[in-house]
């Protein structure tokens, strides 16, 4: 192999140049640099085997969350008597087990390992869907929904730590986009699956009969049992593990992202790992993005079937009708995924689509003809489904460090979880049929979430440009190449993703 062939460490960190490390000496007598062509067939081999099965996963995540909103129109809600302000109490019970949980899953998930954490918290949420299928009362939902959020809280923000140790930061974001948009997969297979499983015959025992939208939870919640048995024999911990990969790929795999992010992936948890993950400035306005993001995410999710049988459909048209707009935001996120890597550009596409979303929610609010209004629907699907991935990797591509990264992901999407919160109660009963309160509470979120886009451009540009004229080199003072290492995202060299 010639030198010209080989990838140099200036050439595979043009963003964040010098940001090498030491090789181990456990890879003694394998080549140090490697190819762009190595590192394409490398990464296509992880995308194949990765990407599907995290995707599917979080696709079982969602779906077994959001199908309560298909369930209450398929009768839950009379035979529960869900009056008033019960169903929205079971909404957010939800979510305080679900975002007090996510920061330290995600630690454990550090420690204990991808191959066994994800699959048991799959398992784990399956259980709690599987058992709701069986509840009597309002109370007992309330019940199953805290363990289902307990379960759920560490899946998703699991998931994006794992995939930030198989990606570069350019990489990163086209593999969030498609990981999130199986929320919005969910939306339209929830619609789908709701219909069929709501028309199976009444079956079980006469104590515990199983119909109408008790189907839906039992055999969603059986599903994603039986795949996350499945899900265990082929789930990896680390790169380094991975069988599907050559010795040498394994090596470029682990190598590239210790260079790019000046880390050791061996590194022990400290609280200034904590502290770093929580208090970087381009970190909590991500998370203040995801936040008003997730108020207009969670509306949908939670209540489109009820919204659009207040137009005067059906409850079987209504779930039919949530279908195309979820099918069209998941196409759609996954293209702004790969155009925002390419460009490598995060708060430009976040502000454009918060704007598309503000768009959406104004046609809603401006009219009372049902076909114009479905149209608004799908400006604000198509506004707000890609902001989620937007954020989360724009979070983590500015984070360095395997802790402080893991810490990053979980406190964004703790933080947003707040904003699911807030969906829980947009969408009330005495607001109906128009939902005008809610549908102006999702435009001002929108509204924020572009100011808050437009801020850490801003942030990013100026913090860089410190950098550059080397108002940060105080920081690396005195200090070894290993202690300089562990200033990750602090380091002069590095240099924020705009």
């Amino acid at each position: 192999m010639s030198t010209t062939e080989k990838m140099s460490t200036t050439e595979l960190e043009k963003a964040l140049p010098g940001q090498s490390t030491p090789v181990s000496s456990s890879t003694e007598g394998i080549e140090k640099e490697w190819t762009e062509a190595e590192e394409k067939i490398l990464r296509n081999r992880v995308d194949w085997y990765i990407i599907p099965l995290v995707t599917f996963l979080y696709l079982l995540c969602f779906l077994d969350r959001a199908n309560i909103g298909n369930a209450r129109i398929q009768g839950m809600q009379e035979d529960l008597f869900l009056e008033g302000f019960r169903f929205n109490w079971a909404l957010t019970i939800f979510y305080i087990p679900y975002l007090l949980v996510e920061i330290p899953s995600n630690i454990a998930l550090k420690h204990v390992g991808a191959k066994i954490f994800i699959p048991f918290l799959v398992f784990g949420f399956g259980f709690c869907s599987m058992c709701t299928a069986f509840v009597r009362t309002h109370t007992q939902l309330y019940v199953a929904r805290a363990f289902l959020g307990f379960f759920e809280g560490g899946t998703m923000p699991g998931i994006a730590y794992f995939l930030s140790n198989f990606y570069r930061r350019g990489e990163l974001m086209f593999r969030i986009g498609i990981l999130l948009s199986a929320s919005s997969m969910s939306g339209a297979f929830g619609g789908l699956l709701a219909t069929g499983l709501a028309r199976i015959p009444k079956f079980g025992l006469s104590a515990t009969p199983l119909h109408s939208w008790r189907n839906i939870f039992f055999f969603e919640g059986l599903a994603t049992m039986v795949i996350a048995l499945i899900c265990y024999f082929y789930m990896y911990a680390s790169p380094e593990t991975c069988k599907f990969l050559t010795p040498r790929q394994r090596y470029i795999a682990i190598e590239r992202i210790q260079r790019e992010h000046r880390e050791n992936q061996k590194e022990k948890t400290q609280l200034i790992h904590v502290k770093r993950g929580i208090l970087n400035i381009n970190n909590l306005l991500c998370a203040v993005g995801f936040f008003l993001n997730n108020i207009s995410v969670q509306s949908f999710a939670l209540f489109m079937p009820t919204i659009l049988k207040a137009l005067g459909w059906t409850s079987t048209k209504a779930q039919l009708l949530t279908v195309p707009p979820y099918i069209l935001a998941a196409t759609w996120s996954i293209f702004v995924s790969w155009l925002s890597d390419r460009y490598k550009k995060r708060g430009l596409f976040a502000s454009g689509h918060s704007l598309c979303a503000i768009v959406g929610y104004a046609i809603i609010i401006s009219t009372d003809r049902a076909a114009i209004k479905y149209m608004g629907v799908f400006f604000g699907t198509l506004g707000c489904y890609p902001l989620g991935p937007i954020f989360l990797s724009w979070g983590l591509n500015n984070a360095a460090g395997p802790t402080i990264r893991a810490v990053s992901s979980g406190f964004i999407v703790s933080f947003g979880t707040f904003g699911s919160i807030i969906a829980t109660w947009t969408y009330l009963p005495a607001d109906a049929p128009k939902y005008r309160h809610g549908h102006t509470i999702n435009l001002a979120a929108q509204s924020a979430a572009a100011l808050t886009a437009v801020i850490g451009i801003l942030y990013c540009r100026w913090e860089n440009n410190k950098r550059a004229r080397g108002e940060r080199d105080h920081r690396i003072s005195g200090l070894s190449e290993e202690e300089a290492r562990k200033l990750g995202y602090r380091h002069p060299e590095f240099r924020y993703i705009e």
